[in-house]
């Protein structure tokens, strides 16, 4: 007599056919790269028409605005515009009296750093990293480990590229980390990200070591990746235990990286001025660089 219901595959079918599937992609894993690049770039124009939805959106939204609101915005903007030429202006001072104190120093001048604003397109549903895309790639002149900010501080690098996008890690994924240094006394120091988006820490740091809730952490320039001066994160939280080797310090990013949408891609100097300027939209900026006016400030 047959059963009235068949026997299924075994566990331990399931169970070595697993490993071995596990075993395959592991290996594969780095041989695959091409294909996933040439992938993305096939799919590149889908990212773009599915966005078409929310521009219709924000188009909408832009034109049915009340004249009221666009009144009170008018408003807004500018009494900004008067704080931030007002900045601008102190600024100019600050950049007059750095460049007498690199003079006395001896210290090289920084030249302005060739930058190309790019949108952020989507946000990656990877659970375990925290990556965005932008709507610049390779026909842009983007790079693997290309160093990426917005108007507050630093926001992470270029990890893939393909011909009209580029994958950026943020800093606060787990994987990613990057010198800094304490704008106070100079103290250099590494931040990790801890898979929070508002949150960083400093590992290994001694508890000897001379660091406050408050302290503003700036890119060190070590490793040749990220620019000297730009600015990071901001000191939270310092615990000393007596039971502890080292003290436990977290930092919260100076970029809002919950509500990004306009980033600025950064080439070093040797890049820029070996690529061609013609066919890139070059946003060219007088502004101090931040490593100054932090130096003058303190």
């Amino acid at each position: 007599m047959k059963p009235i219901f068949a026997r299924g595959i075994s566990n331990q079918f399931r169970l070595t056919l697993a490993i071995i599937l596990s075993v395959i992609l592991i290996v594969a894993n780095g041989r695959l790269d091409p294909v996933r690049q040439s992938i993305s770039s096939v799919l590149s124009p889908l990212q773009y028409v599915a966005n078409v939805p929310g521009a219709l959106l924000d188009w909408s939204a832009e034109h049915l605005a009340t004249r009221d609101m666009l009144a009170k915005q008018n408003k807004a903007l500018l009494r900004q515009q008067l704080l931030m030429s007002e900045r601008l202006q102190r600024f100019e001072h600050l950049r007059q009296e750095n460049d007498r104190l690199r003079g006395l120093l001896g210290s090289p001048v920084h030249m302005d750093s060739k930058k190309v604003v790019a949108e952020v397109m989507e946000v990656a549903s990877d659970p375990y990293h925290q990556y965005v895309v932008l709507n610049q790639g390779a026909r842009t002149g983007v790079f693997v480990g290309q160093p990426v900010v917005d108007a507050q501080g630093v926001v992470g690098q270029v990890v893939q590229i393909s011909e009209l996008t580029s994958r950026v890690l943020l800093i606060s994924d787990v994987t990613h980390g990057i010198p800094v240094r304490i704008t106070r006394n100079d103290v250099r120091l590494v931040v990790n990200g801890t898979g929070v988006l508002d949150e960083l820490e400093l590992k290994f740091v001694s508890k000897s070591t001379d660091i406050r809730v408050g302290d503003l952490l700036v890119s060190s320039g070590l490793g040749n990746r990220f620019p000297e001066g730009y600015p990071v994160a901001r000191v939270m939280k310092v615990i000393k235990d007596d039971g502890q080797s080292y003290a436990t310090v977290t930092a919260q990013p100076l970029a809002a990286l919950d509500r990004i949408r306009y980033l600025l891609l950064i080439w070093p100097d040797e890049l820029e001025h070996s690529q061609d300027h013609n066919d890139i939209p070059v946003a060219e900026s007088n502004d101090v660089k931040p490593e100054a006016k932090q130096e003058v400030s303190e």
